[in-house]
């Protein structure tokens, strides 16, 4: 599992937003000078690296949470949201040249047509699956107690 600790800044719902960037981590590290993640995150005082997940343990406004998600499913949403695009852009271009020698034009409309289907795919999967590519709340951090969903299962 690949965790991140963030606070929880907002409740909606059954939901809580979560900012996954401390400043501080940033402050401490030797790269800070040049990392596009802390001028982001300055930018756009934090609310760019905010996400929406369930709150499966109660966690307030304030609380120190970790998030949690299988590297199968990084892996596998990384893979379908890059590859995927990509290698139907390439047999759209492949397709196009092969269907008409009249030059590039036919290439280039088949590798639009392949790009833009390769993201209607993948958003039509993405849809279909998205709860197993969302992280999930595993543990409310605090001084006093620690809930860990690994325990209470």
């Amino acid at each position: 599992m690949i965790t991140e600790t963030g606070q929880v800044v907002a409740e909606s719902g059954g939901k809580v937003w979560v900012m996954t960037i401390r400043q501080s981590a940033c402050q401490s590290c030797s790269a800070r000078h040049g990392c596009g993640q802390k001028a982001l995150a300055t930018m756009s005082q934090g609310k760019a690296n905010q996400i929406l997940v369930d709150n499966t343990l109660g966690a307030r406004v304030g609380d120190q949470v970790t998030l949690a998600i299988a590297e199968s499913a990084l892996l596998g949403a990384s893979v379908l949201v890059y590859a995927l695009p990509l290698l139907l852009l390439v047999l759209g271009a492949v397709a196009g040249r092969w269907l008409s020698a009249d030059g590039d034009l036919p290439a280039l409309a088949g590798a639009t047509v392949g790009l833009a289907g390769g993201f209607g795919l993948v958003r039509r999967i993405m849809r279909g699956q998205a709860d197993s590519w969302e992280p999930r709340m595993t543990a409310i951090r605090d001084s006093s107690v620690t809930t860990n969903t690994d325990l209470l299962s």
